[in-house]
């Protein structure tokens, strides 16, 4: 059996300290390989050689349920939607059923118009409303007590078991107090029901605002599938049909008009226009687009109308790919995430211990009963570790969704964190820092025949050809309007050049080698082609029966915003490397145009990697930009992996983050986006750690000599709600992140 991949929708989650408990469920089932469970979204990713059923199984063991994910992405995201539109819907409904008897009984008590309990009369009031407070905590809380009573059958503790015991023993001291007020000395005959249900009333609330918060994490990903048409019209037998994409096959011929998306992923057969990108590569600038271009799923067509064949549909396409990709590095944890993960884990058992140590503390110092559980009630309430749990997985959530949204793919959370600790980047050249395709750059030529004239030679031999060069110097034998030739007797010599026939001529070109074989003086070109290598640009010289008459020149231009994004990458202090396996010639003059200091050329493929290696023994944080596929060793070697692909031809596999746009600056946006990700992280993170470490002392009574006061365990409860609600909107601003100006 081969590895597969689930995803899971689990319930019954309160807490960080049940996200610990469904891994750790999900881990020992055997097969499984890895599992993570994420909890801002209540899902969980596993793969494994392992059934769906025994994975389900083992969750539902654990006190939790589980389901499988088999909808599609829009699907999914619509079930969820709906079963979250519902949860908040049952959660408003229960605060307001706990509000309705908690309120009141708050403020006639404040007010002293509830009865004193010391007859008959008053204590059948007072078994009335402890009916009525359980019956509400049975309607609005019984998750809690569910989910604290499996918990504890499975030898855990999590923040369901906090609120069952802090409400659950307010509810069964002021029963005793109602039902035992004769023999029961007066100064503990106080009753807590209202806390009980309020606190209740302020829990669910607080879910309700938080579940509504969270829903906004998933707007990335409701975009990117909302790219994608529902229906497409496809020609078959001649005819032009309409039809749902889940239906359109391999090779279909599909006709898309101005003005539409494009259904699935293909290649242009008939006609030609202007394509809008933005939505899934970040590029600003729509791209031309004509036969034989490869077209991509989810983008915009602007002017033209065109036929392209699909080549990738369904889960096949770069779409579908992305959005992929999103919801896996969505659920992963980065090593602070892991970290916090392991402390929640052990931070419920640790509260249940404080709050036993208050008791025993409050009741030997004052041996006054009421006090003492007041403080311990208020510490188990205060301290449900929700916000502790929800500060990583949220932030990373929004931040992977909003980088998805600049064109920026990162693959897992760790790669997330390390792209804002970077000290350096190694920029591959070609490709890279340039454009990767060679461009006509001048033709030089010593007598007869003219510029246009040998440009035409060497057209009509080079079409004939398969070397990098041809395009160039074919293109701009088009652009010139030269005609071509007739061609005889085409022979190409690996790593020299050409020779062919035009007009009863012999034509040669080629380099040095070549022409130094044939005995060929190119003592008037040399100096030429030696200056224009200096440039960084190539030649090819170009004979005629025997006799060299001219040199045609193309480069590999450096890409228009290079330059801006390695000066952001300076003024960020980060270090930048060329390393390349062309000239050192070459390799220097890109570097002094674009202001890079360290340059590292002449390096084979293989040997990338060490030289990053190397890097790093230097301490340095290393970043390795290159394709994707012949920088792979350097890029696996690198802390952080950058591909620069396309959105038609996307290097999933062979980086941790995948730049969608063929343009460095993305790497910028990368590292802007890692930190603004982190920090927020770490604002959460200090927020709900600040919070518990202050509000667990003060909740125990540490301020009670000071100024004679407990905090009410309903501030406790209102405080818990709040802080989980202020981790999910703060995350939440992440959606707003825009990148920085050049400065």
């Amino acid at each position: 059996m081969s590895d597969n991949k689930y995803h899971l929708s689990i319930s019954g989650m309160a807490c960080a300290g049940c996200v610990a408990s469904v891994e750790e469920a999900l881990k020992k089932t055997q097969g499984v390989k890895t599992a993570s469970v994420n909890f801002a979204e209540h899902t969980a990713m596993v793969t494994g050689e392992v059934s769906v059923d025994a994975l389900i199984q083992s969750v539902t063991d654990a006190g939790y349920g589980a389901a499988e994910l088999v909808a599609s992405e829009e699907e999914q995201l619509g079930e969820k939607e709906q079963a979250d539109n519902e949860l908040y819907k049952a959660l408003i409904k229960k605060t307001v059923v706990a509000a309705i008897v908690g309120v009141p009984l708050f403020v006639t008590g404040m007010s002293g118009l509830l009865p004193v309990l010391d007859d008959f009369s008053s204590q059948l009031f007072w078994i009335l409303i402890g009916a009525m407070v359980l019956f509400v905590m049975y309607f609005s809380g019984s998750q809690f007590y569910v989910g604290a009573w499996k918990a504890f059958k499975n030898h855990n503790a999590n923040m369901d078991t906090l609120i069952a015991l802090g409400t659950g023993s307010a509810w069964l001291y002021s029963s005793v107090i109602v039902i035992f007020y004769s023999v029961l000395p007066q100064q503990i005959q106080h009753i807590y029901f209202e806390a009980a249900v309020i606190i209740i009333a302020f829990i669910n609330l607080g879910s309700a605002l938080e579940l509504r918060a969270r829903g906004k994490t998933s707007e990335a990903i409701k975009r990117l599938i909302g790219l994608q048409p529902k229906t497409a019209c496809v020609i078959r037998n001649g005819q032009e049909i309409d039809l749902p994409i889940s239906e359109i096959g391999l090779d279909e011929t599909i006709k898309v008009k101005p003005g539409e998306r494009i259904a699935v992923d293909g290649e242009i057969i008939e006609g030609f226009s202007s394509i809008d990108e933005s939505m899934l590569t970040g590029e600003p600038m729509p791209v031309e687009k004509t036969v034989g271009d490869a077209v991509a799923a989810g983008t915009f067509n602007k002017t033209g109308s065109f036929l392209f064949a699909s080549k990738r549909i369904g889960k096949d396409t770069a779409l579908a790919q992305i959005i992929k990709l999103v919801r896996q590095a969505q659920a992963s944890k980065p090593e602070i995430g892991r970290l916090v993960d392991k402390v929640a884990s052990v931070f419920v058992p640790v509260v249940l211990i404080i709050a036993v140590i208050t008791f025993l503390v409050w009741i030997n110092l004052t041996a006054d009963l009421t006090l003492s559980l007041v403080a311990t009630i208020t510490v188990l309430i205060i301290a449900c570790p929700c916000a502790l749990g929800l500060a990583t997985p949220i932030s990373i959530m929004i931040g992977v969704g909003r980088a998805a949204e600049m064109g920026v793919l990162i693959r897992n959370g760790d790669a997330l964190q390390r792209a804002g600790q970077l000290t350096t980047v190694v920029l591959d050249k070609t490709g890279t820092v340039t454009q990767g395709k060679p461009v006509f750059e001048s033709v030089f030529n010593i007598g007869e025949p003219d510029d246009n004239q040998l440009l035409q030679y060497a057209a009509s031999v080079e079409a004939l050809s398969e070397h990098s060069l041809a395009d160039a110097i074919c293109n701009q034998a088009r652009q010139r309007e030269i005609d071509l030739l007739n061609v005889k007797n085409f022979k190409a010599i690996p790593g020299r050049g050409v020779i062919a026939s035009i007009e009863d001529k012999t034509i040669l070109l080629g380099n040095e080698r070549l022409m130094l074989e044939k005995n060929i003086s190119i003592e008037k070109l040399k100096a030429t082609v030696e200056v224009k290598a200096a440039e960084g640009k190539t030649s090819v010289y170009l004979a005629v029966d025997h006799e060299a008459l001219g040199v045609i020149t193309v480069e590999d231009p450096v890409k228009h915003d290079s330059f801006q994004a390695i000066k952001k990458l300076k003024q960020k202090n980060i270090k930048i490397v060329l390393l390349t396996g062309d000239k050192k010639e070459s390799a220097d003059f890109i570097a002094e145009q674009l202001g890079i200091d360290e340059v590292i050329a002449e390096v084979m493929p293989e040997d990338k990697a060490n030289k990053v290696a190397s890097l790093q023994k230097e301490n340095e944080i290393v970043a390795m930009v290159g394709d994707g596929i012949n920088d792979s060793p350097a890029l696996a070697q690198a802390d952080v992996g950058f591909a620069i692909g396309s959105g038609t031809d996307v290097a999933i596999e062979s980086a941790d983050v995948t730049l969608l746009r063929d343009s460095i600056m993305s790497v910028c946006d990368a590292i802007e986006i890692s930190r603004a990700t982190v920090r927020n992280i770490k604002q959460n993170l200090l927020g709900a750690f600040l919070y518990n470490s202050l509000s667990i002392p003060i909740a125990a009574g540490v301020l009670y000599p000071v100024i004679g006061m407990l905090l009410n365990p309903m501030v406790a409860g209102a405080a818990m709600a709040l802080s989980s609600v202020t981790v999910v909107t703060n995350a939440n601003r992440l959606r707003l992140f825009q990148v920085s100006k050049l400065s």
